[in-house]
């Protein structure tokens, strides 16, 4: 028995992906989808939070963290 390659779901839209070589766009279905999450991340529609402010301890001594 062969083991059948991972099949992932497109982040666009949702269509399946097996993930292998032949997939040229993985983890997108099709270029058209990968452009798509391009231009989200171009005009900031997706973003990477920074982590809020907090303080903690460690031995004793507080650390801020910005």
């Amino acid at each position: 028995m062969a083991d059948s390659p991972l099949v992932v779901h497109c982040p666009t839209c949702q269509a399946p992906v097996r993930w292998e070589v032949a997939s040229r766009y993985r983890p997108f279905c099709s270029e058209r989808c990968k452009l798509i999450d391009l231009g989200q991340w171009a005009t900031e529609s997706y973003r990477v939070l920074k982590p809020r402010r907090s303080s903690r301890t460690v031995s004793g001594n507080r650390l801020a963290l910005s």
